[in-house]
């Protein structure tokens, strides 16, 4: 079976006026796995996430995904085999929830018939049937059902990884929670490998299966199951940053 998990290697990222975001960093995301990325603003979890897709380039080191150097791909086709999403998801407003989410499989050339049942099956999953929001556009939506079809739209070319940066900010602490756990599910049933920044200790401790804590210049202060970075925090930056978790 080839790989689909994520491997860092030695990555930094220095920007031109000497601001290291990211100095060494060693990250292995194993197929499957969902990880999530947390720490303090400015620690380096968003510019981690963004150098796996390109959106920044690293400095050096070599960084893979599904067993391929990203660095070697041509940037534009490694992102649209890579699902990405975003706070604020980023919908096309003047598309329709059908069409936002066959954007992907339309570029690559996926026949009609193709992409209108992956679409479909799609949005079965996030719980927002085509008959009923198909045809719907991003202003008719809920800020939680315009994540969905954000959610749904990555996942659109069953790509071999998933980013996630702050996915589920933008809404509702009620939303939020219903979404997190509908995600769960989702994610146990794809077996999709998923990275994602969160600022959310308890979002991380519900959706992932490791932790990795950051502090600045991403450095990896800890990476453990949730329990181990809650109740055995490896020093006291992590103690810290979990301190609320265990209030």
């Amino acid at each position: 079976m080839a790989p689909t998990g994520i491997v860092l290697e030695h990555v930094r990222k220095e920007y031109p006026d000497g601001t290291v975001a990211v100095a060494d960093l060693d990250l292995t995301v194993n197929s499957g796995e969902v990880m999530a990325l947390v720490g303090p603003s400015g620690c380096g979890k968003s510019t981690t996430l963004r150098m796996v897709n390109r959106l920044i380039e690293p400095t050096s080191g070599v960084i893979r995904v599904a067993g391929e150097d990203v660095m070697a791909q041509d940037p534009v086709t490694l992102r649209r085999g890579i699902g990405y999403v975003i706070q604020n998801v980023g919908l096309f407003p003047h598309r329709t929830v059908e069409q936002n989410v066959g954007t992907v499989p339309g570029l690559l050339g996926w026949d009609k018939a193709e992409t209108s049942a992956r679409v479909a099956e799609l949005l079965e999953l996030v719980g927002l049937p085509v008959d009923t929001y198909g045809l719907r556009y991003p202003h008719e939506l809920s800020g939680g059902e315009r994540q969905r079809v954000g959610v749904a739209r990555a996942l659109a070319v069953r790509p071999p990884v998933l980013l996630m940066d702050e996915p589920f900010g933008a809404v509702d602490p009620q939303g939020r929670r219903r979404l997190q756990k509908e995600f769960a599910a989702l994610q146990r049933e794809l077996g999709t490998t998923v990275m994602m920044v969160t600022h959310d200790i308890r979002e991380a401790v519900l959706l992932a299966d490791r932790v990795a804590v950051f502090s600045r210049g991403g450095r990896l202060e800890q990476l453990d199951v949730p329990e181990q970075v809650t109740e055995h925090p490896a020093n006291d930056f992590v103690a810290d940053f979990v301190a609320d978790f265990a209030s």
